[in-house]
């Protein structure tokens, strides 16, 4: 049976990268290049499409970037000066091409192809309309939803068409659009989920992350702004800014494990970042110890920081084997325990009599941190503290993040101390909200009006979630059965 790694399977996932190339040599192939970086933010398929000033072709693919574009016979139909590409998670709903992005379709105006990073928290409201005024849906994804909002649109121009679109929607988004005219990227009036801008030459980039700028060349220029369009036409960069001003919430979970650590997010460098957790988090519970060992590799760089302030030794006392991928053959219930061990094996040289700290990124389901901590033990751990780099993670996330069920989250069901038990570690420790945002630069969180949206700790959601409250059952959120971003 082909199923996820065990350790792959308790984490929060991003659901999505985007990238796009504008004027641009061989567009495509710098697309693919972009979304290689991008890898991490979803690997469960991967598409481009591209515009050769007369005509658009498309190619979308289950599974990893590589092995899915690199073929002549693939990128040669991808010819063109323009092209916009997206890496994909799906949520708890259908996984099928149908719902790879980009999506395409040809509307009044021409062609118009759509990749999305976020999450539109009333899409089956707006769905339910756009099916009673006669729209037919090809997939069953959200992303679907703004092209028939756009396409359905009673003003004149394009841009005019999606700036009504946009104002129907509530939630977080990043779009990249292709047009006959050119790209059209923007991101939602908070700035819930990244956008980032390069130039490279007389080429215009845009990208989830800085660095897929850095893989292919670019220069980073800026940020889109939240509530920002930006249009690229005739190689000339134009910004729009038509929605109200609002106080930006991007998500504080890219600092904390979305990104990777070599990206820069709002101006600062996620390493940097994460080293900076980690030492908050030596400062507010410290504990005496022989060696701190990170969960690789998310909890890598705030394990550095927190031995560092500690002034304890860092040590590599588990090895990743880089060669196992998000899945692998289940042999057995028999064996199945064994599976963790093709990731993740204790140095047991090291480890054996000493009393340790494990770093990581965050707790999910609990199961990771588990069998971790199971590892260490059975590796002769004289005792094993855990500390974690961010708040407890209590509530589900539904602006682009692939988040069980808030009552499978560990902790919306248990006090500190039942978590403690529940991992079999001599204790537990997350950072504190406050120690969070210092790390940031912060002094501490503002109560009312968060610098981030931190939901997933706090319960504070930043927009409406008409979709949810509709759904919504007793003591118990329900995921919407299709989130793609």
């Amino acid at each position: 049976m082909l199923t996820t790694h065990p350790l792959d399977d308790d984490k929060l996932r991003e659901e999505c990268g985007i990238f796009g190339a504008c004027n641009a040599e061989d567009a495509a192939a710098m697309t693919a290049l972009g979304l290689h970086a991008l890898q991490h933010r979803g690997q469960e398929a991967a598409g481009i499409t591209s515009f050769n000033g007369s005509e658009f072709q498309t190619h979308r693919a289950m599974g990893h970037v590589a092995g899915n574009f690199d073929s002549e016979d693939t990128m040669g139909p991808l010819a063109g000066n323009f092209a916009v590409g997206h890496v994909r998670y799906s949520t708890s709903g259908e996984t099928s091409l149908r719902n790879v992005q980009p999506l395409f379709a040809d509307l009044v105006s021409g062609g118009f192809a759509v990749a999305h990073n976020g999450n539109i928290s009333n899409a089956e409201k707006l769905k339910k309309e756009l099916v009673r005024r006669g729209s037919i849906f090809q997939s069953t994804s959200d992303t679907e939803v703004i092209i028939h909002l756009v396409a359905t649109s009673g003003y004149r121009t394009l841009i005019d068409r999606l700036i009504d679109a946009l104002k129907q929607v509530e939630g977080a988004y990043s779009l990249l659009c292709l047009t006959s005219e050119g790209m059209i990227a923007c991101r939602d009036p908070l700035g819930v989920r990244p956008l980032v801008i390069g130039k490279l030459g007389d080429s215009y980039i845009f990208a989830s992350e800085t660095v897929a700028l850095d893989v292919v060349g670019a220069d980073y220029v800026r940020s889109v702004e939240p509530g920002e369009i930006v249009i690229v036409r005739d190689n000339e960069l134009h910004s729009h800014k038509p929605f109200t001003p609002q106080k930006a919430r991007p998500c504080i979970f890219e600092h904390v494990y979305f990104s990777r650590p070599d990206s820069i997010v709002d101006g600062n460098s996620v390493y940097s970042v994460r080293k900076a957790i980690g030492a908050e988090l030596a400062k507010e519970i410290p504990v005496d110890a022989d060696y701190v060992i990170p969960v690789p590799d998310s909890g890598t760089p705030a394990a550095l920081g927190y031995a560092e302030e500690a002034k304890i030794p860092f040590e590599l006392g588990i090895i990743r084997s880089h060669y196992v991928g998000r899945t692998f053959i289940q042999p057995g219930d028999g064996v199945r325990h064994l599976g963790v061990k093709l990731k993740h094996n204790a140095n047991r040289v090291l480890v054996e009599g000493k009393k340790i700290i494990l770093v990581d990124d965050s707790i999910v389901r609990g199961t990771t941190s588990l069998k971790i901590v199971q590892m260490m033990r059975e590796a002769g751990a004289a005792e094993v503290h855990m500390r974690i780099a961010s708040p407890p993670t209590s509530h589900s996330c539904f602006y682009g993040v692939d988040t069980p069920e808030r009552s499978k989250l560990l902790a919306s069901r248990m006090d500190l101390e039942e978590m403690r038990e529940f991992i079999q570690a001599d204790s537990l420790a997350f950072i504190s909200i406050d120690g969070l945002y210092r790390a940031l630069g912060y002094h501490k969180r503002e109560t009312n009006t968060p610098q981030y949206c931190d939901a997933c700790f706090t319960g504070n959601y930043p927009t409406t979630l008409t979709d949810q409250d509709e759904m919504a059952q007793p003591d118990q959120l329900i995921l919407l059965n299709e989130k793609v971003g």
